[in-house]
């Protein structure tokens, strides 16, 4: 039998996720269980659009917990202090220098169901997330992407 790939989380992540699930078990289910009986008191199901609605938000939060459990169910999750200092790596917080535009950039590296580029949260599945895993502080690194070669120096490695 095939072992089951486990889900890497950092702690802030697996706790945002754990928190996640006890607010759309508890507040939203209450929320939606209102809507829905708010709309069956005005009568006639059949053409009662706010009933469909919150009948849909109901299966879309049913959905959302089930895929929640499941990632929980499969979580291997990184303490701060596994975390180093010295070499990139999971839950590292990371400040690249674009070679070519001189800018910076500070990233975290997360497990993919953390990701959020908008939060400057990587995968170290990501094309420069894997390129930086176990880099050092001073190491330059060359990104293959769509868009052309990146090359970065790493500035900065923290927790």
């Amino acid at each position: 039998m095939a072992e089951e790939k486990k889900n890497k989380f950092t702690r802030a992540g697996f706790d945002e996720l754990q928190e996640e699930l006890s607010n759309r078990k508890t507040t939203i289910k209450a929320e939606i269980a209102a809507r829905i009986e708010e709309a069956r008191a005005q009568g006639d199901l059949s053409e009662n659009s706010e009933y469909d609605d919150a009948r849909e938000a109901q299966a879309k939060n049913e959905a959302r917990i089930h895929e929640i459990e499941e990632l929980l169910k499969n979580a291997e999750v990184s303490d701060d202090d596994e975390v180093l200092k010295t070499v990139v790596s999971f839950g590292s917080t990371v400040t690249l220098r674009d070679l070519q535009t001189k800018e910076e950039e500070t990233y975290t590296i997360v497990g993919q169901n953390e990701e959020n580029y908008f939060e400057n949260r990587i995968s170290e599945e990501s094309p420069v997330g894997a390129a930086i895993m176990g880099k050092k502080k001073g190491n330059t690194v060359e990104v293959v992407t769509p868009l052309g070669n990146l090359k970065y120096k790493i500035v900065k490695i923290g927790k």
